[in-house]
């Protein structure tokens, strides 16, 4: 349950007497949110993951805490591991957690035995159940013979349902066959300046060669705190591969699943080391003899879309960029945002002048295409508006032609949730991809009011 903290809130841990309706709080700190409890199967102990709120200093880790059904004896788990849980249940002999995690673009298992007291070495004896390219999500324990059953993804095969028996993985049978997918996708890394390893995706087309070298979409995630890990049906790579294209989808600072440190290299400075770390590998990537170097575009929405206008004010190297959602003048923006505390209290007041994309207006010199809905109240409409608005102020001919375009969905939030709309979506980056990355003519999408 969350309760007000000042202009904020917090969430606290509470049991609920379904009979008397009553609630007794078991876990209530100030600065702090303790969320995603869970139960063990004979009902006796509570695990959940405790966070302090982050601050302009620096990122709080997520820990794992464990207590007994009150509340009482509580400690902490696997002091030491700082990797975040995205999903916990208790093990079939109610002994450890089954908790699933970003971990290096992938998503594993790990068993976290319930010990984990103060005295522990460092990580508390975390143990990885599954090495493979994949993500696991939503994972139950079979308590009759201790399997762990989940749902299996990664870029290539979107979810699927799968049985682990001590680290072998068995694909369950399904009523629908997986899609057949146009991509191979490879693992790409470089070294940023200061020596961290940075790592991402690359989806390839079928015939990418020396003698075919494809043409490169840089999609940068949103998040931030985020990892090109699973498939995803709203933003899909596979149908830019489907037309051609080699697909970047890179983890810079910022990202999950590399540990505390690595996000903490982009903290308070977005537009740093992730910017740069999007740089390098790009390099990295155009260096390769089946990829077209002369032919790329960037692309992301959230915060990709704040990357993705960074990117326009700092370099010329890119022949389109599409922003979706995208922030871009920091100090409107943090405090119309459906959750504004937060983000005023990740940024010093400096740093969301420094960091802020709309200050590099006048360097902008790539054609870009603006998305937006209406109805998107963590990134408002005005920032979309705002972005239209000053690249016409700067770009625009006397007859009011421009470079740029912009995509306005006047009932979609977020994201573009509604089936007809997505195709509207696809169709208009093909056809703005098509036009400056292929050199083809300007199509406009029927469906495009």
């Amino acid at each position: 349950m969350t309760r007000h903290e000042g202009r904020d809130t917090r969430t606290r841990l509470v049991a609920i007497d379904v009979a008397t309706r009553t609630d007794t709080v078991l876990r209530d700190e100030p600065g702090v949110d303790n969320e995603s409890p869970a139960v063990s199967h004979d009902g006796s102990r509570l695990a959940w993951v405790r966070t302090a709120k982050s601050t302009a200093a620096g990122p709080a880790d997520q820990e794992l805490w464990t207590s007994a059904i009150d509340g009482s004896v509580a400690h902490r788990l696997g002091a030491g591991w700082d990797r975040w849980p995205t999903g916990l249940e208790f093990a079939d002999d109610d002994d450890a957690l089954i908790v699933s995690a970003d971990q290096d673009g992938r998503g594993p298992l790990f068993r976290v035995p319930l010990g984990g007291g103060a005295g522990d070495a460092p990580g508390g004896g975390v143990r990885q159940l599954v090495d493979d390219d994949f993500t696991y999500l939503s994972a139950t324990v079979d308590r009759i013979g201790g399997d762990i059953v989940a749902l299996r993804t990664n870029w290539m095969m979107p979810p699927h349902a799968v049985r682990i028996h001590d680290g072998r993985v068995r694909a369950l049978p399904s009523p629908v066959p997986l899609p057949a997918v146009p991509a191979s996708m490879t693992e790409v890394e470089t070294t940023a300046a200061d020596g961290a390893r940075v790592r991402g995706w690359l989806m390839l087309p079928e015939g990418a060669s020396a003698h075919r070298p494809a043409p490169l979409l840089l999609w940068i995630h949103g998040g931030p705190l985020n990892s090109w890990n699973g498939w995803s049906w709203r933003w899909n790579p596979q149908l830019l591969v489907a037309r051609g294209y080699a697909v970047l989808l890179p983890d810079p600072a910022l990202s999950t699943g590399y540990g505390l440190e690595f996000i903490a290299r982009g903290w308070n400075d977005w537009g740093g080391k992730p910017y740069t770390d999007l740089m390098s590998i790009t390099d990295d990537v155009t260096a390769r003899a089946d990829i077209d170097e002369t032919r790329t575009a960037a692309m992301g929405s959230s915060f990709g879309g704040y990357m993705a206008n960074w990117v326009a004010g700092h370099t010329t190297r890119f022949r389109a960029i599409v922003t979706h959602a995208s922030l871009w003048a920091l100090d409107q923006f943090a405090g119309t945002t459906d959750h504004s505390p937060y983000w005023q209290q990740i940024f010093t007041p400096a740093a969301m002048i420094e960091n802020s994309p709309h200050r590099h207006i006048r360097d902008i010199r790539t054609p870009m295409l603006v998305v937006h809905g209406d109805r998107d109240y963590r990134v408002p409409i005005g920032e979309g508006l705002r972005l239209w608005s000053e690249l016409n102020e700067h770009f625009a001919a006397e007859d009011g032609t421009s470079p740029h375009r912009f995509l306005y969905f006047p009932d979609e939030n977020h994201w573009v949730l509604r089936p007809q709309h997505a195709v509207v979506w696809y169709q208009t980056v093909f056809a703005f991809l098509g036009e400056h990355v292929l050199g083809q003519d300007w199509v406009r999408p029927d469906r495009v009011g």
